[in-house]
């Protein structure tokens, strides 16, 4: 494998422009230029909340109106694409002209990249715009702020650290078919990634040949076996992280900085 190089923007260019079939791997990095906190980093969620207690299903079967995390919380509804889900949208767009593919699979549920236009984007970990009944499993598109009256301003982790009054099941959304209770379309703490999607992932990095790694810390699996997988294969992967150093050896690009400043330069695009 080719020496790693650090910010060297020419040479990863002409690799870009070369690729044929392009893998981006997004993590919470990249929306939290856009004002939604991170999980695992500095100020995360997951360091102020007992996530791994509180966003599964056995918390929401015993009590489905506990927000937070159960039901979405309104930031990532008022936040707006950064300059690097506009990049990806973009090139994609550019890619899609020239007979090339560019394919975004996120770890991310805040729908960023689709509402930025990119268009070919797999979300391994379910979507907040989209709630899944409990009974009957239709699932539906819901973009509502809040998703119900009665959740009203309980939604935010961070902002709402007293203790709130019970919340009827009578007042929860329920399905459009069967007017069930639902659940948000995300996968929670103690679950399966959807064994369809994950396929359509890993086939993605067995074909592609280039990777790019945005905005993750690649310790989550099994996202974090990805980019591995496709230097093994020999082809190259970039990773841009706010980090000062990057997650693997094996990576041919680095990009330190934030995502919105270093991916479009990067690809080539103006945002």
């Amino acid at each position: 494998m080719a020496k790693r190089t650090y910010s060297d923007y020419e040479g990863f260019n002409k690799i870009a422009e070369s690729a044929q079939n392009i893998v981006a791997l997004t993590g919470a990095g990249v929306s939290a230029e856009s004002g939604i906190p991170v999980f695992r980093g500095a100020g995360g969620w997951w360091r102020s909340h007992r996530a791994t207690e509180l966003a599964t299903p056995e918390a929401f079967r015993a009590d489905p109106a506990l927000a937070p995390p159960n039901w979405p919380p309104p930031k990532p509804f008022k936040s707006a694409p950064n300059n690097a889900h506009l990049a990806l949208a973009q090139y994609e767009e550019k890619c899609k002209n020239e007979g090339r593919k560019l394919t975004v699979v996120t770890q991310n549920v805040d729908g960023l990249h689709y509402r930025a236009g990119s268009r070919e984007v797999i979300e391994l970990h379910g979507s907040l715009t989209k709630v899944k009944c409990t009974k009957c499993h239709h699932i539906d598109v819901n973009i509502d702020n809040p998703i119900c009256e009665a959740l009203k301003d309980r939604g935010d982790p961070i902002a709402n650290e007293t203790e709130a009054s019970p919340i009827p099941i009578e007042a929860l959304p329920k399905c459009s078919k069967c007017n069930s209770l639902v659940r948000p379309y995300i996968v929670w703490f103690g679950e399966r990634l959807d064994p369809d999607t994950l396929d359509r992932a890993m086939n993605l990095i067995e074909e592609c040949d280039l990777c790019l790694v945005i905005g993750t810390s690649s310790v989550v699996y099994p996202a974090a076996m990805f980019a591995p997988r496709v230097a093994e294969r020999g082809k190259p992967v970039a990773e841009f992280n706010i980090n000062e150093e990057p997650a693997s050896d094996d990576f041919r690009f680095y990009f330190p900085g934030k995502c919105g400043e270093t991916l479009p330069r990067a690809l080539g695009v103006k945002v």
